[in-house]
C-alpha cells in the first residue's frame, strides 16, 4: 500500500500550491481519501475529505473556500488545491484514506491507510 504526497514548497503569503496524492496497492476507487496536516508543536487535524466517487466533499472550516479537493480515479490521484496561502497553513501535509468510502466520520475515525508527508511553508 502507497500514499505518497507531493507538492509541498515554500510559497509566499497570499500564494498558491497544488498538492498531489498518488496511491497504490489498495482498492482506491472504493476510498475515501483525506488530507491532514500537522504544524509544529500542533495536534494534526483535518484538512478536506473526498468520497470515492468524489460526489462528497467535505473541508474544515479554516480551508473552506480557499483549498479544493479533487480525485481522478483513472490515474489513482487525489488533488488538494490551495489557495490565498497565510503562514497558519504552514504544516507537513499527508494524504490518507478513512475507513469509510463516503468521508463518515473521517476526522474522528483512524485511517485505514496513512502516506508519507510533504512540507508546505508560507512565509509572511
Amino acid at each position: 500500500v502507497q500514499l505518497q504526497a507531493s507538492g509541498g514548497g515554500l510559497v509566499q503569503a497570499g500564494g498558491s500550491l497544488r498538492l498531489s496524492c498518488a496511491a497504490a496497492g489498495f482498492a482506491f476507487g472504493y476510498s475515501a481519501i483525506a488530507w491532514f496536516r500537522q504544524a509544529p508543536g500542533k495536534e494534526r487535524e483535518g484538512v478536506a475529505c473526498i468520497s470515492s466517487s468524489g460526489d462528497f466533499i467535505y473541508y474544515r472550516d479554516p480551508v473552506k473556500g480557499r483549498f479544493t479537493i479533487s480525485r481522478d480515479n483513472a490515474k489513482k490521484m487525489v488533488y488538494l488545491q490551495m489557495s490565498e496561502l497565510t503562514p497558519e497553513d504552514t504544516a507537513e501535509y499527508y494524504c490518507a484514506a478513512p475507513p469509510y468510502n463516503s468521508c463518515y466520520d473521517w476526522e474522528g475515525q483512524r485511517p485505514t491507510y496513512w502516506g508519507q508527508g510533504t512540507l508546505v511553508t508560507v512565509s509572511s
